[in-house]
């Protein structure tokens, strides 16, 4: 269910907050485009802070892993990784759909897995948040109640019970986009 009570614009500040507080940097100087690796410094043990941060604020759990990994387990080995660790026709394709106009220059066959890393930037980060609580559920599932609330503008709860809201997973979302962009293009 399309959800409107988080905007894309609190999804936004409060990934940047969080990304501002993991890095030590200013929120206020992090603009929507960049790299997180590339011009923010990000490694890869403060993609995991920073994931806990927004999972916090938002009641959600973001994809523990990247959707080549998921890739490669629904549609086999080398599907999207080369036997060299390099990003494969498919995979790359795969890519530009997921991340979008911005990423699709950056994203090229046989650049190595370690790269693509390098093309996740705030906004590609705010458009997974915005996915997974676009699965909100019509009914509560502890009352049944549609009555859905959200007093800070960040984390979605049940205004006749108070529980806050479930949401499909970010590993669960990605494995069921990866199936119907394999049902729509026929990729694999």
């Amino acid at each position: 269910m399309k959800q409107t009570l988080v905007s894309e614009e609190r999804v936004l500040e409060e990934v940047k907050k969080s990304i501002g507080e993991s890095l030590r940097i200013n929120s206020a100087s992090i603009a929507t485009e960049s790299s997180l690796v590339d011009d923010l410094g990000a490694e890869s043990l403060d993609f995991l802070d920073i994931n806990y941060r927004v999972e916090q604020i938002f009641g959600i759990k973001l994809a523990r892993q990247l959707v080549l990994e998921h890739v490669e387990e629904i549609f086999g080995e080398g599907a999207a990784v080369d036997d060299g660790g390099r990003l494969t026709e498919r995979g790359a394709q795969l890519l530009k759909i997921r991340w979008g106009d911005s990423a699709a220059a950056s994203i090229r066959p046989g650049m190595e897995l370690h790269q693509v890393t390098t093309v996740i930037t705030v906004r590609a980060m705010a458009n997974g948040i915005l996915d997974i609580l676009d699965t909100l559920p019509e009914k509560c599932v502890a009352c049944s109640s549609s009555s859905w609330k959200s007093e800070d503008g960040a984390r979605i709860r049940c205004g006749k019970c108070g529980k806050d809201a479930t949401f499909t997973n970010g590993d669960d979302l990605l494995k069921a986009w990866l199936r119907k962009v394999q049902d729509d293009q026929k990729i694999f």
